[in-house]
């Protein structure tokens, strides 16, 4: 019998499979990761942004050829789904960033302002989810690679070589700007794959607080692996970023705003367009997980630049 539990081993590589594409779009193309800000630059034409947000989505894709259908959303009715893509849209807008652009790539900076959005969206995604899911289920632990580990592992791998081999045979330009954007982004959906942050049920898991029967830590292995090799890298890199440094309301709301949104389904803008490609190649949530992405798309929109 399988004991509830984590998976750290998955996570903890997931977490580093995730920091390494993080750091190369920002070596090679200077960009920050942020997956919201890919979706809201995509829904305006942005062409990089585009490429990225298809890079995430043919990621899903092969983690359903790999793996077939597992789930990729929580059974939720329509209205449920529409007002969590909606908080996460306008949340992440609100507040610039979301699990990616801030946890990780934001932490990674030391950066006070995704310190504030991170603790912002945790503590209203946790309350959230304590208050919905109240009755969820403890998953099963899984100590190993599992069963298609291997296969994400060599996908990211192959995916950051030929990232950086394009950028030594092909010369500085957009068209390298490109293939880095859909290949760093395809990478980047293998390590989420990998490390679990693509289940809703272990999010949900984790958010629902150590309390909880149905607790699951995975998540903090995820974060040991991710934040700090994402920081070690940013600081013996060259490319550095600048912009905002305040702490306001805005950033606050918006972030309070998102972590709602999260604690209702679990799934954020990164997971959720891999869980669609996922969808694409198993016929299975379909609607569901485009109902849901429809409405993060939504949101962004309704707030202004």
């Amino acid at each position: 019998m399988t004991l509830p539990g984590p998976t750290p081993l998955q996570s903890f590589l997931g977490g580093i499979g995730l920091a390494l594409p993080v750091h190369a779009l920002l070596a090679l193309n200077g960009h920050s990761f942020g997956i919201s800000g890919f979706i809201n630059g995509a829904a305006h034409g942005n062409v990089e942004d585009t490429l990225s947000v298809l890079g995430l989505i043919t990621g899903g894709i092969f983690v359903g050829v790999i793996e077939g259908s597992k789930p990729t959303i929580r059974d939720l009715a329509p209205l449920s789904l529409v007002s969590s893509g909606l908080f996460i849209g306008i949340g992440a807008k609100m507040a610039n960033g979301c699990t990616s652009g801030h946890m990780i790539s934001g932490l990674s900076r030391f950066s006070r302002r995704s310190i504030a959005a991170t603790a912002t969206f945790f503590v209203s995604a946790s309350l959230t989810a304590n208050l919905l899911h109240g009755g969820l289920a403890p998953l099963p632990g899984d100590p190993s690679l599992g069963t298609h580990g291997v296969a994400f592992l060599v996908g990211g791998v192959a995916a950051l070589a030929s990232t950086f081999f394009a950028s030594r045979v092909m010369g500085a330009g957009s068209r390298l700007r490109q293939v880095v954007a859909f290949s760093s982004a395809f990478a980047f959906a293998l390590g989420l794959r990998l490390s679990n942050l693509s289940d809703p049920r272990r999010v949900l898991g984790f958010l629902v607080t150590p309390a909880h029967p149905a607790f699951d830590p995975s998540l903090v292995y995820l974060a040991v692996g991710a934040v700090p090799l994402a920081s070690l890298l940013y600081r013996v890199g060259s490319m550095r970023m600048e912009g905002k440094t305040s702490v306001n309301a805005e950033l606050l709301a918006g972030s309070a705003l998102f972590g709602i949104g999260w604690g209702i389904t679990g799934i954020c803008p990164g997971p959720g367009l891999v869980n669609f490609g996922r969808a694409l190649a198993t016929a299975a949530d379909i609607t569901s997980v485009a109902t849901w992405l429809t409405a993060v798309i939504t949101g962004g929109l309704l707030v202004p630049p």
